[in-house]
């Protein structure tokens, strides 16, 4: 029962091994043997891997908020433009307030309509 049992472990550790580096195939020779030092090794390595990747992840590496585009322009009869902010809002009203806002500090005093609205 145990063999059944560390020859499954060790079958879904090979199938997680190549869904996560599908480069990376594991060596089944390793795997027969069950060298418990080298995955002791791998394990602490990777623990420290996580830390300093998620220490040094940005904000924009996470896609929350709204594209919005706007129809302005800078004088009465003069053709639209198209003008995009990127909200981190996830509330719609509140991302078309901040690019209404965005575009009357850029030099556009009249916004005609929303054009679009897009979840990132």
């Amino acid at each position: 029962m145990s063999d059944e049992l560390s020859e499954f472990e060790r079958s879904i550790k090979r199938e997680i091994d190549a869904f996560m580096k599908p480069g990376h195939e594991p060596s089944p020779v390793r795997d027969l043997l069950g060298d418990k030092k080298d995955e002791q090794k791998s394990r602490a390595k990777k623990g420290k891997q996580k830390s300093a990747g998620a220490a040094g992840m940005s904000a924009q590496s996470y896609k929350t908020g709204h594209l919005v585009r706007l129809a302005v322009r800078t004088r009465k009869l003069e053709a639209d433009t198209v003008f995009e902010h990127r909200s981190t809002s996830i509330s719609k009203l509140e991302a078309q307030l901040e690019a209404e806002k965005a575009a009357k500090q850029a030099g556009y005093p009249i916004i005609g309509y929303v054009i679009d609205i897009q979840s990132l």
